[in-house]
């Protein structure tokens, strides 16, 4: 494996060094939390699925012209990413009523939403994410009114994409989580999506049972964790050829 020099380590993913200025490679971990770290497991194979359903759904948004930091895939963990400034926000799209929504304004879990709900969490472990408004981001400098604006429009196409893609293979995008970061070009600022869409931060539901194909297997002890990352990935066609084998890491620079 080449040597590279890890720059970031998060709870799914680590960052290391491109081969080229203004690059990265984003490494796929198997590592699985929930509740911000209070509970920690590990799903077998989930960082080669999640590399593969990740690759596939950027390629996917960036031919309707959504701008992704995704370069290419490099190997059944790894992917070349541009390099951006993230924004310390966490969008979360709602159609359904699940997690945190369901439990914060007592709405039955599976109710479908009059209409496509945008919320922001600030992004710090220390803290829990906790949820804030758009006057909270422009106040504190984490984003403007412009890049606002842009978050949501880029937001709500991503979120009519999916919608229409997964439910053409049975799977309801009952929620997601979206990251972007700002790309510099020269003197030009521009708004991207970066991290990843994965069942790690969607939720997918079976479309006629509603049975659970995401990290919620994980987080509520639903059992066959695997089996419904795998799941997602064989509806959308997309299995590794080999399996969801496990593959090495680059060695790490000290």
């Amino acid at each position: 494996m080449a040597r590279r020099r890890q720059l970031y380590e998060g709870k799914a993913k680590i960052l290391f060094e491109g081969p080229e200025p203004g690059t990265l490679v984003q490494y796929f971990k198997d590592d699985a939390t929930a509740g911000n770290g209070a509970k920690k497991g590990v799903i077998t194979g989930k960082g080669v699925l999640n590399n593969r359903i990740s690759e596939y759904l950027m390629l996917r948004l960036q031919e309707i012209g959504i701008p992704t930091h995704f370069v290419r895939r490099l190997n059944m963990r790894e992917q070349l990413i541009r390099e951006v400034e993230i924004i310390p926000l966490e969008v979360v799209v709602r159609n359904v009523a699940a997690g945190s929504l369901a439990t914060r304004l007592g709405i039955a879990e599976g109710t479908r939403l009059p209409r496509s709900i945008i919320e922001y969490y600030y992004k710090n472990d220390a803290l829990n994410d906790p949820m804030v408004s758009e006057e909270h981001i422009t106040c504190f400098g984490w984003a403007n009114t412009a890049d606002l604006d842009d978050i949501v429009a880029l937001a709500l196409r991503i979120n009519d994409f999916l919608c229409g893609l997964l439910l053409g293979v049975g799977i309801t995008l009952v929620d997601f989580k979206l990251e972007f970061g700002r790309l510099w070009e020269n003197d030009e600022m521009r708004i991207i999506l970066a991290d990843e869409i994965s069942p790690d931060n969607c939720r997918l539901w079976d479309s006629k049972t509603n049975e659970k194909m995401d990290k919620d297997r994980f987080r509520r002890d639903l059992g066959k964790v695997e089996e419904g990352y795998q799941e997602v990935a064989r509806r959308l066609g997309i299995l590794p050829e080999a399996g969801s084998r496990d593959l090495k890491g680059p060695e790490v620079m000290q």
